[in-house]
């Protein structure tokens, strides 16, 4: 299995006009396809030294989660502001209209600095832009970052020219 893009169903105009958002439900619905797609990115990280994997609430979740499984690392979350219930550090980011920020636990990192930063969607390149300064504010380093799809029309890869991104399905 590896043409997830039939598994990756186009939603138009969602959620508002002109955007054609990438719904991952049918690949998570699909157990062979999901399955073939966590060990894909397992095999993509293949070579990586890293110590933690952190995963974007919420869809990165469940890939980073999978994957942390699977490779025996333990799981950091990064949370919208509010939600995670320890002492956190906190990075802003911009969106189209305004800022929002993401947190992470001050001692997510415990197991070692270098981490696999996972999402599902590497689109712009905001949320995971904030998601590696929280890293960074706790004395970590970006060791790869992944994603099962990448907007490439975005360009969210040009905030991390000296990262290696990885990802599946490019569109």
């Amino acid at each position: 299995m590896n043409n997830y893009a039939d598994l990756i169903r186009a939603v138009p105009d969602f959620p508002k006009p002109g955007i054609q958002f990438k719904d991952i439900t049918p690949l998570l619905q699909h157990p062979q396809g999901f399955q073939a797609a966590v060990n894909d990115l397992i095999a993509k990280v293949d070579g990586v030294e890293f110590d933690t994997i952190a995963a974007v609430d919420a869809r990165g979740f469940l890939f980073g989660g999978a994957l942390a499984y699977q490779m025996g690392k333990p799981l950091a979350l990064i949370r919208k502001r509010g939600k995670l219930p320890y002492e956190t550090v906190e990075a802003e980011y911009a969106l189209e209209y305004g800022t929002a920020a993401v947190a992470l636990h001050v001692d997510a990192l415990s197991a070692g600095p270098r981490t696999l930063l996972v999402d599902d969607v590497i689109a712009t390149g905001g949320t995971l832009r904030a998601s590696a300064e929280l890293i960074k504010i706790l004395g970590g380093e970006i060791a790869a970052i992944a994603a099962l799809i990448e907007l490439t029309f975005l360009n969210g890869r040009a905030l991390f020219e000296n990262e290696r991104v990885i990802s599946l399905i490019s569109y």
